[in-house]
This record gives structure tokens, sequence and C-alpha cells, in this order.
């Protein structure tokens, strides 16, 4: 029992480990299970009470055996379990690092300088600073010959790589914050998912207006090749994010749907170019091209 864990470290330790393989089974997404089940905090909390009362009867125990034992037992139980555990290892390596002499060897190695009573010791080096001043040395020669030498890249290239592999990370980035787009960066969606998504936006929001085929009603027809604020889906998102024209144009449907939403009903509404509605309205503004040739 002498050489027992704290308390006060066991159950900190068994908490948490049984926290983390929690969070590490239970699928929760981007938030913790905790969070994304509250069931678990009673769970968590439960398992700590367990682990008192498991000290606690542990302690009660300890007590009622060390009750039974001889004065003697008693004693030696006593000094064992106030015995202060040392750490060997980790005094031979501090050794071995430093190399320092005790203070009752240092008769060994005091010099002859005296001044005012002080005397000068004959210390060694410590050999982790002589280790480390000789992979310095390493180190330079290695750099000298790769970089002055072989001429393995510069800085102008290293500065390339790095600003290639940021736009690669951001564009990485942006596949799963789709929110963060705008009118400037939206490009059009072409995935299923998307543009399903797109319809059902289009369904619920814009079919009172344009129709459910597009062929216009109070608003204008989307299968033609007109447009009044611009075609392409930049102006598209922009016209859906901001409204139509001043006074007796669509409204902002900003406030409404989020940016992935208005880019995926405007890249929807580009896929009815074309197609043939049941009663289409009259072509309003201009025919639009695209200035990129796209």
């Amino acid at each position: 029992m002498s050489t027992r864990t704290p308390w006060w470290i066991r159950i900190p330790v068994l908490f948490f480990l049984i926290f983390g393989l929690m969070e590490y089974f239970i699928d929760s997404g981007e938030k913790p299970a905790i969070i994304e089940y509250p069931i678990t905090q009673f769970f968590l909390l439960l398992v700590l009470m367990i682990l008192i009362a498991i000290e606690l009867i542990l302690k009660s125990v300890e007590n009622v055996m060390f009750q039974t034992l001889s004065p003697e037992a008693k004693e030696r139980y006593l000094e064992s379990k106030n015995k202060k555990r040392e750490w060997k290892w980790a005094k031979e390596w501090y050794k071995r690092l430093t190399k320092t002499k005790e203070i009752e060897k240092e008769s060994e190695i005091i010099m002859d300088h005296n001044y005012d009573g002080i005397r000068e010791l004959d210390n060694v080096l410590p050999p982790w600073w002589v280790y480390l001043f000789y992979a310095t040395i390493v180190f330079g020669v290695i750099y000298l010959v790769r970089f002055h030498v072989i001429g393995e890249y510069d800085q102008k290239l290293e500065y390339e790589q790095e600003v290639a592999a940021a736009k690669i990370a951001i564009e990485e980035y942006k596949k799963t914050a789709k929110d963060l787009v705008d009118a400037n960066t939206v490009e059009p969606l072409t995935d299923a998912s998307d543009l399903s998504a797109g319809e059902k936006i289009y369904t619920a929001n814009c079919v009172a207006c344009h129709m459910a085929d597009g062929g216009g009603g109070i608003g204008p027809n989307l299968t033609d090749e007109n447009w009044i604020l611009g075609g392409g889906i930049k102006n598209v998102f922009s016209t859906v994010s901001e409204g139509g024209r001043d006074g007796k144009g669509m409204i902002a449907w900003k406030q409404t749907l989020k940016p992935a939403e208005i880019a995926q009903v405007a890249s929807y509404v580009l896929t009815m170019q074309g197609t043939t509605p049941a009663n289409p309205k009259a072509p309003e503004g201009d025919v639009w091209v695209n200035p990129d040739g796209q």
C-alpha cells in the first residue's frame, strides 16, 4: 500500500481516461460528446462519484488493516509510507549531463586562486553544453554545403513553395466552409447534392414569381439569354443576395439565406438556361455575354 499513487492523482487520471475513451468512441461530429449529448455529463458525474466511493472504501479497509497490526508492524508501515520516492534514473542522468562534483569532493578541483577568501573551482564544461556546441557545428556545416555550395533552394523558391501550399490549403478549407463565399469568389456548383439543395430553395422561395419551370410570372423569365442585372454565377449570386431593382425588383435574400444556400440556388437557376418552359414570359433586359468567354 505504501507505493500506491496518491488518490489526488489516481482519481483525475482515471476520470480523464474515461472521458477520453468516451470522446473517442462516441461520434458527436464537430462538438464534444459532453456538449452534443448532455446525458454524458450525468454519466461522468456518476463515474466521478464511483471513483470517490472506491477511494473511501479502500481508505477504510486500509485503516481497519492498520489497526490489526502490531506496534512494530505499524511503525514499519508508517516508515515505509512516509518514505519519499527517489527518481534514481533522473539523478543519474543529471550527473552525466552536468558532471558536477559533490561538495565533499570539491577539494579535488579547487584552484590556487584566492581573492578575499573566494576560491575558484576547476569545473569541466557541462557535457550537455559541449554536445550542443558540437551539434551547432554539424548544423552549420550542413547548412553551408546545402545552401551555399549545392544551392538546393533560396528564399524566393521557399516563398513560392509556401504560397502554393497556402493556396492549396485555402481551397481545401473553402470546401468545408462554403458560407465564406461571396459575389467575388463564388463559382458555379455542379455537384448533384448542391443542385438538389438549390432546387429545394428555389421551390420554397422563387416559384411564386418565376414559376416552377423558370418561365417567369411576376419575375422575369430565367430560361432565355436576357438578363436585367447580368447573367453568370457572380451576377445571379449578387442579385439574389442584394435584391433586384429598387422599388420593383426582388427582395434581398441575404437576410434569409446563407451564402452557401445563395450559391446553390444561383447555380440551380443557371441550369434552367436553354430549357423550354410551358408558358415563357417575353425576354427582359439585354442578352448577356460572359466576358470570360465561358
